[in-house]
């Protein structure tokens, strides 16, 4: 554990033995709150013959049912509330993009927790009081741009709520404004950095020292791309709206070794994808997450559908969470072999020419499912490079993966954005032909 305690907060200061009486007492308090007060939850207990009062210890969680995005649909938009509508401050919903979206609400208290866990977010990814604070997520329904920036307010920062789009001005307002932090989607980052480029300025040369990146799987590829050409310290920051937004867990700029989970507020686990078995921490899995003390919206092991496993503690004694670098549902079965987005990426991030924007169209010709790798052309690169990108990347693929695949390179920005993110998997499949499960094993 850290030796700064000065920067840590009451929560981050627990021992053990005190994180798990906390957590106990808590778990025991949500559960009543779920029960009571969700009818979802008071019938989904009963039928799987589960009270609160059965919860006697954390291994007792394991008896209770899962939550899935599936359950918060169906009950859209606010049958999954635990408080009266007048007691609701704000609403955030999910994207929708896949169906119908996800509904989220917050109490005064809720939103105050969660500047709170955004600030100690940010302490620990290096942030200081007194700091300048460019937030390029998303504003609106999208957690991410009103997380960051009452985070931010909360650890006494100034923001610059730049939302996302209009990258020619972004890159002026970071020139002018000078600030120190940079809150943001990878891949946007690297949109950002293109665009210092394409203006001539060298983005070393900015202020910036730290960028918190969320709302997207990464790699360390990428990390050590923007560290490069940026000269910043990246780290990773985790959250999902139907949990509360970005500040569930956060790498510390000192270690950048996983994601530490604010477990006295979020208890994780990691379970099989197929089989819902609890893991033992080390195992890789899917993570599971169910609040301890959010009032508006309680969530009872929700299914998070991110690949991951749970490790000690280093910076913190929170225990860390392995950088998510994809995710059950975005895994593709074609031809019979499994494929992650991250494993593309990998591969474009070393092929010089291109930029790390990419995105898989998968079709059926014929009788047999189809893969194109559409990827993003850097600013400069000249026909020929694209070319040779092209036929490289095609070679990789096949060697990786064993799939054969079309490779396109586009025109930069030719990728379409949402919330400064791009859509990694467009399933063109007749949906019967579609193979893609709602949850199965990561490779190992």
């Amino acid at each position: 554990m850290s030796d700064r305690t000065d920067l840590l907060d009451a929560g981050e200061r627990l021992d053990a033995a005190g994180l798990r009486a906390l957590q106990e007492e808590r778990l025991r308090a949500q559960l009543r709150h779920a029960y009571d007060n969700v009818p979802f939850y008071r019938e989904r207990f009963d039928k799987a013959g589960v009270r609160p009062d059965d919860c006697r210890g954390l291994a007792d969680l394991a008896r209770f049912p899962f939550t899935t995005k599936d359950d918060l649909r169906e009950h859209y938009p606010d049958g999954m509330f635990a408080v009266p509508r007048d007691r609701i401050r704000r609403i955030h919903a999910s994207s929708g993009t896949t169906g119908r979206p996800t509904i989220v609400g917050y109490t005064d208290g809720d939103l105050s927790m969660w500047a709170d866990m955004v600030a100690r977010s940010l302490r620990a990814a290096g942030a200081r009081p007194g700091d300048t604070v460019h937030v390029a997520y998303g504003y609106g329904l999208f957690t991410g741009g009103l997380g960051a920036h009452y985070g931010a307010e909360r650890l006494g920062c100034t923001v610059v709520p730049a939302s996302g789009g209009m990258t020619s001005r972004q890159v002026q307002l970071i020139q002018d404004l000078r600030p120190g932090v940079i809150m943001v989607t990878p891949s946007y980052m690297l949109t950002l950095l293109d665009e210092f480029e394409r203006q001539g300025a060298d983005p070393r040369g900015t202020s910036l020292r730290v960028g918190v990146f969320g709302a997207e799987p990464w790699t360390e590829g990428m990390r050590q791309e923007i560290e490069e050409r940026c000269g910043i310290d990246a780290v990773d920051i985790y959250g999902l709206s139907e949990v509360i937004g970005p500040g569930v867990a956060q790498e510390c700029v000192e270690t950048k070794d996983g994601l530490h989970v604010h477990e006295d507020h979020f208890y994780p686990e990691i379970v099989d994808p197929v089989t819902g078995e609890v893991l033992p921490d080390g195992e890789r899995g899917e993570l599971v997450f169910t609040s301890l003390t959010k009032e508006a919206m309680p969530v009872i092991r929700y299914r998070t559908r991110d690949l991951t496993r749970l490790l000690p503690g280093t910076a913190r004694t929170f225990r860390r969470m392995e950088k998510v670098t994809g995710r059950s549902d975005d895994m593709v079965i074609l031809r019979g072999v499994n494929l992650f987005p991250t494993q593309i990426e990998e591969i474009v991030l070393r092929t010089p020419g291109v930029a790390p924007h990419f995105q898989l169209r998968l079709t059926r010709e014929g009788r047999l499912d189809a893969l194109t790798v559409r990827a993003e052309a850097r600013p400069d690169a000249s026909a020929e490079v694209r070319a040779a990108a092209a036929r490289s990347m095609a070679t990789a693929v096949k060697d990786g993966t064993g799939l054969s695949a079309a490779v396109e390179i586009l025109d930069p920005e030719s990728l379409e954005r949402s919330v400064g993110k791009i859509r990694r998997i467009v399933d063109e499949r007749p949906r019967q032909c579609s193979t893609r499960p709602a949850g199965l094993s990561a490779p190992s």
